[in-house]
C-alpha cells in the first residue's frame, strides 16, 4: 500500500502551544495529539527539533515522504503467558487498550500513529522466559511506520528485547504499559544498517509498585531519534532508563527523554552513556524530569556522560530538571562531555599495556555500567562484540 503524507492544514499553522519556535515554559505545559494536522510542519528551530538535522528525515517531518514499505513484528518467546494481537490502531475508541501510555508530541509520532495499519499488542503474564519482539526495516528506498505495545499483567515478570534491524526508514510508536506490582525487563537495541532512519516515540506507563528496568543500545543507522516519555500510574512506581550509544562518522543519534511524576511516592533513575568517534559523529541526549506539586515524595535522579574518542566529534547534553514542590526523597542531575582520558591512558602503558589494548580497556569501563544491567547473556555479548568492532574502527584510521 502507497499513501501520501498530507502537509500541515494552513489555519491550524502556529495554533498549538509548543509546537512552535518559542518554547513552552514547562514540560508539563507540552502539547499533545493523535492528529497529525494538530502539528505544524516543523522547520527545525523549534525548541524539540533544534538538534535533529531535519533534511535527513526523509520527509517524515514536513510531509513529503512516500509511505511504501511495511514493517513485519516478529515476536518469539513461550508459548504460555504471551499473547500477540493485531488491533487498529489509528482510532483509539476502536480498541481502549491503544492509547492508554499516552499520545504523540510531536508531528512524525502522530503520523505514525495515525497512520500506521495496525497495531501489534503483546501481553505477557506471569512469570516468563526472556521473549524477543523483532522489528526488521521495510528495505533499502522504502518508508514504513508501526505501532507496537507491550503489555505486562499486573504481577508479571518478564524481559524483552526489542530488536531493530535492516534498511529503510521507519517512524513507529512503542507504547509499554506495566500492570500493577508488574516487574520489566526491557532492552531495545537499534542496529540499524549503515543507510537506515527511525524516528521512534516510547510511551511509558508504570503501575503501582510495578519496576521498569529499560536499557536503549544505539549503534547504527544514519539517523536515529528516539523519545521516551515515563508516567506513573499509582504510587510506588520505579522506572531506571539506561542508554548507550556508539556514534561513528557522520551519525546522528538523538535521544529525547521526559519522566513525568504526577503521583507521590515513585522514583526514576537515568543513565545513558555516549561514545563517539570520526568528523561529524553527533549525540544529542535531552533528559527532561519534571515533579508536579501532587507528586510528593518523588526520589529522581538522571546521568549524561559523553566521551570524545577523536577530533571532529559533537556531543550536545541538556539536563533539565523542574521540581514543584519541596517535599521530596531527593533530585539531582548531571552531564558531563570530555575527550579521552589521557592520564588514563598513560597510566596503562606505563605498566606495558600496549596503546591500543589500553584504549580499549578505558572505553570498556566506560559502558561497563551500562552493558551489566542487561541480563540476557547472548545479548549481552552481542553488543560487547559491538563496541569491540567500533573500537576496532577505531584503530584501522589511526
Amino acid at each position: 500500500m502507497t499513501t501520501e503524507v498530507s502537509g500541515l492544514a494552513p489555519e491550524l499553522a502556529g495554533a498549538k502551544k509548543g509546537s512552535g519556535e518559542v518554547p513552552v515554559g514547562s514540560a508539563g505545559e507540552r502539547f499533545t495529539s493523535y492528529d497529525v494536522a494538530a502539528f505544524e510542519v516543523p522547520s527545525g528551530r523549534e525548541e524539540n527539533w533544534r538538534f535533529t538535522p531535519m533534511r535527513r528525515l526523509r520527509g517524515l517531518a514536513d510531509g513529503s515522504a512516500t509511505v511504501d514499505g511495511e514493517v513485519q513484528i516478529q515476536v518469539v518467546g513461550p508459548e504460555q503467558g504471551v499473547t500477540v494481537e493485531t488491533v487498529a490502531a489509528a482510532d483509539p475508541a476502536a480498541d481502549p487498550r491503544i492509547g492508554e501510555a499516552g499520545a504523540p508530541a510531536d508531528r512524525v509520532s502522530a503520523l505514525a500513529w495515525s497512520r500506521s495499519p495496525s497495531a501489534t499488542v503483546v501481553t505477557l503474564e506471569g512469570q516468563l522466559e526472556p521473549v524477543t519482539i523483532s522489528v526488521p526495516g521495510p528495505g533499502v528506498g522504502r518508508t514504513a511506520l508501526a505501532h507496537l505495545q507491550l503489555r505486562a499483567g499486573t504481577h508479571a515478570e518478564a524481559v524483552v528485547v526489542l530488536d531493530y534491524t535492516g534498511s529503510g526508514t521507519l517512524a513507529d510508536n512503542v507504547e509499554v504499559v506495566l500492570g500493577d506490582g508488574a516487574n520489566l525487563t526491557l532492552v531495545v537495541i537499534d542496529d540499524w544498517a549503515d543507510d537506515a532512519v527511525h524516528v521512534g516515540a516510547q510511551h511509558i506507563l508504570v503501575g503501582r509498585d510495578a519496576t521498569l528496568r529499560a536499557t536503549t543500545v544505539s549503534l547504527g543507522g544514519d539517523l536515529v531519534r528516539i523519545s521516551p516519555t515515563v508516567r506513573y500510574a499509582g504510587p510506588g512506581g520505579d522506572a531506571e532508563l539506561a542508554g548507550l550509544s556508539f556514534a561513528d562518522a557522520g551519525q546522528h543519534l538523538e535521544h529525547r527523554l521526559l519522566v513525568d511524576h504526577a503521583v507521590p511516592h515513585c522514583r526514576s533513575n537515568v543513565v545513558y552513556k555516549f561514545a563517539l568517534q570520526g568528523h561529524d559523529a553527533h549525540t544529542v541526549w535531552i533528559g527532561d524530569v519534571l515533579i508536579r506539586a501532587e507528586a510528593e515524595g518523588t526520589e529522581t535522579f538522571e546521568l549524561n556522560r559523553n566521551l570524545l574518542l577523536t577530533q571532529g566529534a559533537r556531543a550536545d547534553s541538556v539536563p533539565n530538571l523542574e521540581i514543584e514542590t519541596g517535599e521530596i526523597a531527593g533530585a539531582g542531575h548531571a552531564s558531563a562531555t570530555g575527550r579521552f582520558d589521557d592520564e588514563q591512558l598513560f597510566y596503562l602503558r606505563s605498566r606495558g599495556i600496549p596503546e591500543a589494548i589500553a584504549r580499549r580497556l578505558v572505553v570498556r569501563g566506560f559502558f561497563n555500567e551500562i552493558i551489566n544491567k542487561i541480563s540476557v547473556p547472548a545479548v549481552r555479548e552481542r553488543l560487547e562484540a559491538a563496541v569491540e568492532h567500533e573500537l576496532a574502527l577505531i584503530e584501522n584510521d589511526q
